[in-house]
């Protein structure tokens, strides 16, 4: 049996968090309100050192990593990009909520239904899965036994729904701007893996 520690934080504010903008694969800076609380944040909440800091490659989840860990390296992991909302993107819900391809991505329980010129939910939930699950054949392969990653809200509620509670949603799993989880997880001999224990990191 082989114990990971892997943490996940969400990325600074932005102006879209700001102004309640959907903001998926639009690649934005972070505002100057996030960027501030961050230098707060980093007085008051334990953020770990880790052997592997990796983030999805946006620009927000960069600069957040740089705030936190300024002299660490890091790896870019494209598959914990945020949800791609298409024509959504850069949107309010007022701005939408009366378009008949909005009403059905909403309304849409299997999850199957993209949003114009973006994703549907099957595919997030493929993709997010895809990108977790060769992150840990990688910690496991370099024996790498603490990592974290700055990625996105809808990306690290994903990954909780989907590998830990489904009883809880994507979004109630989604934790505040420059927060997040550490997930301990537990790895087998033959390589199968599951989320065995998750914490807030305060």
């Amino acid at each position: 049996m082989n114990e990971i520690k892997l943490y996940l934080i969400r990325h600074g504010i932005t102006d879209c968090n700001e102004k309640n903008l959907y903001c998926g694969k639009s690649d934005v800076d972070l505002s100057k309100n996030g960027i501030r609380d961050l230098i707060e944040n980093a007085k008051k909440i334990k953020y770990p050192k880790c052997d592997f800091y990796f983030t999805s490659g946006a620009k927000r989840a960069n600069q957040t990593l740089e705030i936190l860990y300024p002299k660490n390296n890091y790896s870019i992991l494209e598959k914990f990009f945020e949800y791609d909302f298409g024509d959504f993107e850069l949107k309010s819900y007022e701005d939408i909520k009366l378009l008949k391809e909005y009403i059905g991505w909403i309304d849409d329980k299997e999850g199957n239904i993209k949003c114009p010129n973006g994703e549907s939910r099957c595919e997030f939930r493929k993709r997010i899965k895809e990108g977790f699950t060769e992150l840990i054949e990688y910690v496991v392969k370099e024996n790498i036994k603490t990592a974290l990653g700055v990625t996105h809200g809808g990306s690290i509620g994903m990954i909780l729904e989907m590998l830990y509670d489904d009883k809880k949603k994507f979004y109630e799993w989604q934790p505040k701007n420059g927060e997040g989880y550490e997930l301990t997880i537990i790895v087998s001999e033959n390589a199968e893996f599951k989320i065995d224990k998750v914490s807030q990191i305060k």
